[in-house]
């Protein structure tokens, strides 16, 4: 289905001008609306607002400058209400008011160009708790204290900040995904000029920004979108919200209507906002499965929820074609990365079930023996439409540390993340991140073995950064080779993957990765998921010659626990095996990566 066509409604919100600010709100159920505020003494007789055509009113106001504070007062049949504006793109708080933001910023020379995705390193954060700046758990972290831990994240190597939702949330603490306020940044967190103010500092020290969004249900607490001008039909939530069947979603019957044209144009005018006000470079879309569809299993179908993500997609390839949107659905369907054309719902990419299940369960799993080679094999080698980059993979996201799950240590030894199989299957997890095809992510504090689970009061213990400093390491060495920093590993950057070798009565796994393939490209990973070192294993090579050990997860730089077994070059002779031109003998420790390749010449 192609996206329905919305006309665009200009001047929403609070828009200042030279003389004044001009208002304008939806409210097709009002019989009068005005705006009152902290330059009218917040009197309803003083700028009553002029109706227009489909229910929009709107009031041009004189001498009003940003930084007022301001509410609508609709008079409707079941009574007087004093709203929050819906378009307010600054609030006191969730239940406060709105005030008149000013669009003015010096974004200076932010001529930034993102990562190409197949090059693209994603850290997901939290920002109310990336920094232990304020340990009083009444006091979330705030934007610019992320910027203070710039020099962590350039260090680790990582190149995209994906940030989960900021949208005014009800409270000073959340995850995120209860939006009030879909387009006022948290004030929480520092508010809107708080939010421009990191991307441009991301910006400078060479990091793309991804924004979480939330639009398969708002609230459901703090909610003014609730009957906003009165109108409700069975016991539903007013003209932002379906009123029958369709309003049901796990968070509360609060499913906006996404076949109501203005209700469309409410969140297209969001994802675009983020964009074109605050220099995002990409969106990440909050489970779309309850975009697209009512239930969990994918039923009832809501052809209005495709088309209102093909029209958002659509509009964001046209308008800024260097920015990446990526669907949280986790059903495995191609579709949702399908050009639009063709009935898809033009997603560049989406989380990977089908990597970070297999991954975490052959990593988590207590017994070598019910670890499943084949399910590796499969999650390492799947691609969506041939694309392995229209897949975000990871072992660990705000999701999969919560919700009756934690973090990959704490799921393998409890409380115990010095533990040595903790750590040695945590790193094999994070080395099949960042050398299979897709686009890898980490989670927050991850790169030195934060523990527990996610939880919106704890900060992450950055204490951990120093004493898990060879955990560190070992991320950035492996984030290094993902994007061929030397110049030797330019095959971890492309598509191109066949796992050659599947053992799983010996519990190892091989696969290739390459470009067009040679020195410099070439890359050969092997994985050892059992407790037991291998000693002079065979293994296939695509080339007969000298194969460089890259790295080697069990180094003792990397944690004074791990065995250092000495694995070394390997010289493949052309001895053809696992279906390849030639082979070699490698020695590798328990549960542990190695990574080959063949430097190119004068490297």
């Amino acid at each position: 289905m192609l996206a329905m066509k919305t006309k665009t409604r200009a001047g929403m919100g609070a828009i200042p001008h030279k003389t004044g600010v001009a208002f304008r709100v939806w409210a097709p159920h009002a019989e009068a609306v005005s705006v009152i505020g902290s330059f009218n003494e917040w009197n309803p007789k003083t700028h009553p607002m002029k109706k227009e055509e489909e229910g929009y009113w709107y009031a041009d106001i004189a001498k009003v400058k940003p930084g007022a504070e301001y509410r609508y007062l609709l008079t409707t049949p079941n009574g007087e209400l004093s709203r929050i504006d819906p378009y307010a793109r600054e609030v006191t708080n969730s239940i406060g008011n709105g005030v008149v933001h000013d669009p003015n910023f010096d974004w200076e020379d932010d001529d930034f160009k993102s990562p190409n995705w197949n090059e693209m390193v994603i850290y997901e954060l939290h920002v109310g708790t990336f920094n232990d700046e304020y340990p009083d758990i009444d006091k979330p972290a705030r934007l610019d204290s992320i910027v203070r831990k710039f020099d962590h994240l350039k260090k680790l190597g990582v190149n995209t900040i994906q940030v989960m939702p900021i949208a005014e949330f009800a409270g000073d603490r959340s995850w995120g995904y209860n939006p009030a306020h879909i387009f006022a940044v948290e004030s929480a967190y520092g508010g809107p000029r708080a939010f421009k103010q990191f991307v441009k500092e991301a910006h400078r020290n060479g990091f793309a920004v991804i924004l979480d969004v939330v639009y398969n249900h708002f609230g459901p607490s703090d909610l003014d979108l609730w009957r906003f001008d009165g109108w409700s039909e069975n016991d539903g939530g007013g003209i932002y919200f379906y009123q029958d069947w369709k309003k049901e979603t796990p968070w509360g019957e609060t499913r906006p209507d996404y076949g109501r044209k203005e209700v469309r144009q409410f969140i297209r005018d969001n994802a675009l906002m983020w964009l074109e006000d605050y220099h995002v470079d990409g969106l990440r879309m909050d489970m779309t499965l309850y975009i697209r569809s009512v239930r969990a299993d994918g039923e009832p179908n809501l052809p209005d929820g495709w088309s209102l993500l093909q029209w958002i997609n659509g509009e964001i390839r046209n308008n800024f074609p260097n920015a990446i949107t990526i669907a949280e659905d986790l059903q495995n369907s191609e579709w949702l990365t399908k050009e639009p054309g063709v009935g898809g719902a033009g997603f560049a990419s989406q989380w990977d079930a089908r990597f970070v299940h297999p991954v975490r369960e052959a990593v988590i799993t207590p017994e070598d023996q019910h670890r499943s080679m084949a399910s590796l094999a499969d999650a390492i080698q799947f691609k969506y439409s041939g694309d392995a980059f229209q897949r975000v993979i990871y072992s660990e996201s705000h999701d999969e540390v919560a919700n009756g799950h934690a973090r990959v240590p704490t799921e393998i030894a409890g409380d115990d993340v010095h533990n040595w199989f903790a750590q040695k299957r945590s790193c094999l997890a994070a080395a099949l991140v960042f050398t299979s095809p897709g686009i890898p992510m980490i989670f927050q504090g991850q790169e030195f073995l934060e523990g527990g689970w996610f939880r919106d009061t704890v900060p992450v213990d950055w204490h951990k950064q120093e004493e898990f400093k060879g955990i560190v390491r070992l991320y950035r060495d492996l984030i290094g080779l993902r994007l061929n920093n030397a110049g030797h590993t330019r095959g971890l950057c492309n598509h191109n993957v066949h796992v050659s070798h599947v053992n799983d009565s010996r519990n190892m796994i091989v696969f290739r990765r390459w470009d067009k393939g040679g020195p410099g490209d070439d890359v050969v990973v092997v994985a050892n998921f059992s407790h037991e070192a291998r000693a002079d294993y065979k293994i296939g090579f695509p080339e007969a010659g000298e194969w460089t050990l890259l790295l080697n997860s069990d180094r003792k730089v990397y944690s004074e626990h791990f065995h250092n077994t000495q694995s070394g070059n390997v010289t493949a002779t052309p001895d053809e095996y696992d279906s390849l031109p030639a082979s070699g003998t490698v020695t590798i420790g328990p549960y542990t990566a190695l990574i080959y390749g063949r430097p190119a010449q004068g490297n």
